[in-house]
């Protein structure tokens, strides 16, 4: 979110989500932005936003996009996903990454260094937790003994990656339900897909599952009047123009990512406000009507 926004905002505005009909709710995982042009901001912190949210919705999905495993003991990560997924009634979408933004890690001292090699190790512990309740690990980075996940969460909360990495879809492609694109990966654009959707199926094969079983997910960034533009590290540039339109232009655009093989959009809205999610209550309805 581009600007500071309380807590009674970000309530209301997921509550309102959910009465118009959006399916899932994003947060992302991240701590501190600083650049020379907007200067410092950040976001609240993101499981207990999640938590926050799932007590005070009861239909919509939700999910970290995406959860990076270098801000937490990969162990407490799979407890704090358990716990939100049990508080939501079993909603939660775990999205994992490596994470990228250096400002962060340096601001709250994590180590930078190695940070797919650190995410392998997470993810093992994490989805064995996950899966099993228990694990018993000691790596080079983490070290888990004897772990137990209790009281237990639901086996199978759907596991989503964000990356396109070849060695991160090497590790997560195996065992992931779900993949993610960012907007600026294709150009937000559904033209931009079809690469990144090779990869993805080049690394399904040769992990002997069928690309069929990976569902595609994108970001896709959409301006609505009021806009002052993105204030992020993913920066609007001509490589990345924002969907804008009336209604049906913005419904058939979404279309077009579907009929590239995209199963769900999570829409990056600016601005970011209770009355830009109800001017978009006309573009699912009208994607509705063409189901």
């Amino acid at each position: 979110m581009e600007r500071e926004v309380r807590w009674p905002e970000i309530a209301a505005m997921v509550r309102l989500g959910e009465q118009i009909g959006f399916d899932s709710v994003w947060v992302g995982d991240h701590l501190l932005y600083r650049d020379e042009t907007y200067g410092a901001r950040g976001p609240w912190e993101a499981w207990t936003q999640l938590a926050g949210i799932a007590a005070v919705t009861s239909r919509i999905a939700l999910g970290p996009l995406v959860a990076c495993t270098s801000f937490h003991n990969p162990a407490m990560l799979a407890k704090l996903a358990g716990t939100v997924d049990e508080i939501s009634g079993g909603r939660l979408i775990l999205g994992l990454g490596a994470g990228w933004n250096e400002t962060e890690y340096r601001a709250y001292g994590f180590p930078y260094d190695r940070r797919v090699a650190r995410f392998a190790e997470a993810f093992t512990i994490i989805r064995s937790l996950l899966r099993d309740g228990r694990v018993d690990v000691a790596g080079e980075f983490y070290a888990t003994r004897d772990c137990e996940l209790l009281p237990r969460p639901r086996p199978d909360i759907p596991l989503l990656i964000g990356s396109t990495g070849k060695r991160m879809l090497e590790i997560t492609v195996p065992h992931v339900g779900a993949w993610n694109a960012w907007y600026q990966q294709t150009g937000n654009r559904p033209e931009g897909i079809a690469p990144l959707r090779d990869t993805v199926d080049a690394a399904c094969r040769v992990a002997g599952r069928n690309p069929t079983e990976v569902e595609r997910t994108v970001a896709v960034l959409v301006e609505l009047p009021g806009s002052s533009g993105r204030k992020d590290a993913y920066e609007v540039s001509v490589d990345a123009p924002p969907l804008t339109g009336n209604p049906q232009d913005i419904a058939e655009e979404l279309r077009r990512y579907a009929r590239s093989g995209i199963g769900h959009v999570q829409l990056v809205v600016e601005p970011m406000t209770e009355t830009s999610l109800e001017a978009l209550a006309p573009v699912l309805e009208n994607l509705d009507r063409l189901d």
